[in-house]
């Protein structure tokens, strides 16, 4: 079990929460599926709910907000920051757009909403009382963050401009992927889809959220409503399936490869 209480250093993901038209049916799907209690907040926060893991907060949901047509439903990870305003600045000179500009939340941290320029959306969030997520790398939690997009190089480029990455180029023959870190530790992935995903795939950014057995999490995701988009694969990391929930957002889960012999 890893806890995480500290704020994250800048650059770092550190929180993610999905907006759904029906949020007591998201905690029917993701309660079950990774373990996850529940706890809503008052009208100051919008009804916003927190996913918790044996007490430790992991993920946020919530239903839209007069928008009109509401966005689809879709995982948002939020990138820490320690300067809301200077990030803001730093993402649009970098070729970047706000979708929502920085707003406090309570006492909790602020906000933002960007779109990288590729297409993929993301958060950043400066923490205040709520420092991220608290519980990590085990199952139940996020154990890994990654955008894909079409443009791999641009998208690179543009978070190592914002955010002062390293990079650790991984690529290889039919794939170009680089693991990015803060202060010399690993936090995330930008790779290009292969070709498989389609000129139509959208850029985005996916969770990984750990798993006892991937195999069997997968069958109880279609259980619970969800679908299987590509099934359980062992790679050099875990073995690895990509899901999409009951409102069509894809996450992946990772769990212990597959014994051999």
């Amino acid at each position: 079990m890893s806890t995480h209480a500290a704020p994250f250093p800048p650059g770092t993901p550190a929180w993610a929460d999905i907006t759904v038209p029906d949020v007591p049916r998201a905690r029917a799907f993701y309660g079950p599926l990774l373990g996850w209690e529940f706890e809503v907040g008052g009208p100051a926060t919008g009804g916003y709910v927190q996913a918790t893991l044996a007490g430790r907060r992991v993920a946020g949901m919530a239903e839209p907000m007069g928008e009109d047509p509401a966005p689809p439903s879709a995982w948002c990870v939020y990138l820490a920051t320690d300067d809301m305003a200077a990030t803001t600045a730093a993402v649009t000179d970098a070729g970047g757009r706000v979708l929502v500009s920085a707003m406090p939340i309570l006492d909790m941290g602020v906000m933002a909403i960007y779109v990288d320029p590729t297409g993929a959306v993301f958060g950043g969030w400066q923490p205040g009382t709520h420092t991220g997520w608290d519980a990590v790398d085990e199952p139940g939690s996020v154990v890994w963050s990654e955008v894909m997009t079409h443009d791999q190089p641009a998208a690179l480029e543009f978070y190592r401009r914002v955010y002062g990455w390293g990079v650790d180029d991984m690529s290889g023959p039919g794939f170009v992927y680089a693991t990015v870190s803060v202060d010399g530790q690993t936090v995330a992935g930008v790779g290009r889809y292969g070709s498989q995903a389609g000129p139509e795939a959208p850029a985005a950014w996916t969770l990984y959220f750990g798993v006892h057995d991937t195999d069997a999490s997968a069958a109880r995701a279609t259980e619970l409503g969800g679908t299987v988009a590509s099934p359980p694969t062992d790679t050099p990391y875990g073995r690895m399936a990509l899901v999409r929930g009951p409102f069509g957002e894809v996450f992946a889960l990772m769990g212990p490869t597959t014994s051999v012999g």
